[in-house]
């Protein structure tokens, strides 16, 4: 019955309780006793318990009844952060509409307006929801009028509603079985599914969750998958469900389910792509459909050099869950061998770092967040750089594009002056500004070099707290850039290079060796810190000696006694110094983040 089904997304920005309305539709569903439910049952991870915010977009299929009539639900939450906006894009590609929620006490933020025009681009029925009406501070009105304004979105039809007391869920429902279409496909035509997900199951191996749009999948079916064009056997059927996954046969048109073919690997069923019946395919898969792109690159090396090997497995186990972390084996003089792995962003960073670390026990250092660069060489190629250490000499060098992105940013007005300072700090282009009531929208270009660093942090404490920040990629531009080496007692340590603009480079290396002497350990010889360009140095501080008391054993006599002590130290040192050599601690390797 496919006029009975809904698919719909849940939209809105981090923490205006898109997991705790999905724990309530899923309540007034009748999918979950009382007596098992949990505050943000769809968050299955400890560190989305632990942090409130959804990582992982998951699914849940509803029957719910109303006028008598039996109706499916398909739900699909999904996370509100940038670095996870891919998640969306793709959860919305598989809905006929999307609740855009909004925080009554905090009205639109950068994510929504951005969330927003992913489900415009995809002809998605949006319904306006106004979230915790029940706090003292709600102002529904002026949140709906802020709707209207900043989206142009009509809010005539509207729900207000309390995830967190239930109050105005049922009616909710009720809206979206009589607002959201019904999906449209052809019951009768080839099989044609998008795979939106996919992960790693220890019992049933790779599981793909799919959209059907035509035809059906059924058990036992013999299906290809377009983009491998690999051909599979369906072992089993599922319905999503975060608690207990009902078993199917059939999987039917405008559906949601999980298809399970016994596969090793998670690489055989990439998102995004298309599944077909192998005897009868389907004449073109699903377009409009682009993998996700890692941003941000950082090294990761274990502490304890003998653990490469577990690093190695570890990476290989995460991978099997979260498609888009991508890795490669690397060295470095300082650190011995690691990964140079990719992620989505800044939090995506985090998040896999304390992931590595909690689920396979290991100690981790992370270099310097980098992006992507490309250089234009005197002889016309041009080359990808992800490492500074890969940068070519500078004589061989035409120019270099950097990566830029597109932000938008809602500030009250009170703090715009230091926006738009940070923002200038930051190399932004302005491209316009709005006024929304009290609250000002800002569209900058920005390098995005000047993002993966601390630009959140900053963005938070310079109008504190009030500011949301939401960003896309557009694409690359020439920049005068140069490669900003660290020596420690002459030699250069590769984790510690950045690539920095021309005209901050001496500010920064200046900032740089100042950090760096107050976290190396003085050792017995003088240990000089310089930073340099080429073989250019452009700052030096230097860590002073410590000082052993040679002469301690040496009470009374004749001065002469103490000097040739002292004199043989001095020579001593001097032997040292050449030979001498420093370990740099971890917390230097992070000290580039705190350089303003």
């Amino acid at each position: 019955m496919q006029e009975n089904v809904r698919n719909f997304s849940i939209i809105a920005h981090i923490d205006h309780g898109k997991s705790t309305l999905a724990d309530r539709i899923i309540q007034e569903c009748g999918a979950i006793s009382d007596r098992e439910m949990s505050a943000q049952v769809m968050d299955t991870m400890d560190i989305e318990k632990e942090r409130g915010i959804t990582i992982k977009a998951q699914s849940v299929r509803l029957n719910y009844v109303k006028d008598g009539k039996n109706y499916i639900l398909n739900l699909i939450d999904t996370p509100g952060h940038v670095d996870f906006s891919y998640e969306v894009s793709r959860s919305l590609a598989s809905s006929e509409g999307a609740l855009l929620i909004v925080d009554s006490t905090q009205g639109v933020e950068a994510q929504t307006i951005a969330n927003v025009y992913i489900a415009l681009d995809n002809d998605l029925t949006l319904l306006p929801v106004v979230n915790k009406i029940d706090l003292p501070s709600a102002d529904p009105d002026r949140v709906l009028a802020e709707v209207e304004e900043a989206i142009g979105l009509d809010c005539t039809e509207h729900n207000l509603i309390s995830a967190k007391t239930g109050l105005g869920v049922k009616d909710l429902i009720d809206a979206i079985v009589d607002r959201v279409p019904p999906p449209s496909g052809d019951e009768n035509a080839p099989t044609k599914a998008l795979i939106y997900d996919s992960w790693f199951d220890n019992y049933l191996g790779a599981l793909a969750l799919v959209r059907v749009y035509d035809g059906s999948i059924k058990k036992g079916q013999m299906i290809k998958v377009m983009g491998t064009n690999a051909s599979h056997q369906v072992i089993s059927l599922m319905y999503p469900h975060p608690l207990k996954r009902q078993d199917t046969t059939e999987i039917k048109t405008g559906e949601i389910g999980i298809v399970v073919l016994g596969l090793k690997t998670v690489d055989a069923i990439a998102v995004g792509d298309t599944i077909t019946d192998s005897k009868n395919p389907t004449a073109e898969p699903i377009d409009g459909f682009e993998p996700a792109k890692s941003f941000v690159f950082a090294g990761l090396y274990p502490i304890e050099t003998d653990k490469f090997e577990d690093l190695r497995d570890a990476l290989g186990k995460l991978r099997l869950n979260d498609s888009s972390l991508t890795y490669e084996p690397e060295s470095s003089h300082a650190l011995g061998s690691g990964f140079r792995t990719g992620f989505l962003g800044m939090l995506h960073m985090e998040v896999v770092k304390e992931r590595l670390e909690r689920e396979f026990d290991l100690d981790l250092i992370a270099t310097a967040p980098t992006v992507i660069y490309k250089v234009v060489m005197t002889d016309g190629t041009e080359i990808e750089i992800q490492n500074p250490s890969e940068m070519p000499n500078p004589s061989k060098i035409d120019k270099i594009l950097e990566p830029y992105v597109k932000s938008t940013i809602l500030v009250p007005d009170e703090f715009l002056g230091n926006m738009i300072k940070l923002l200038n700090d930051k190399r932004g282009i302005q491209k316009k500004m709005d006024y929304l009531g009290k609250r000002v929208l800002l569209e900058y270009e920005i390098p995005l070099n000047e993002i993966v660093m601390d630009f959140y942090d900053k963005l938070k404490s310079c109008t504190k707290g009030y500011a949301s920040f939401d960003y896309e990629p557009i694409g690359y531009r020439e920049g005068e850039l140069v490669k900003l080496d660290v020596r420690v007692a002459g030699d250069i340590v590769d984790a510690l290079s950045i690539i920095v603009p021309k005209s901050k480079a001496q500010s920064k290396g200046r900032d740089f060796v100042g950090q760096l002497k107050e976290l190396i350990p003085r050792q017995l010889f003088e240990v000089a810190i310089q930073a340099s360009i080429g073989n250019t140095v452009i700052a030096r501080e230097t860590v002073k000696s410590m000082g052993k008391n040679v002469t301690a054993k040496c009470y009374g006599g004749d001065i002469t006694r103490k000097r040739k002590l002292l004199e043989k130290q001095k020579e001593g040192k001097k032997r040292m110094k050449a030979i001498g050599k420093v370990d740099v601690p971890q917390e230097a390797f992070m000290a580039v983040l705190k350089i303003d």
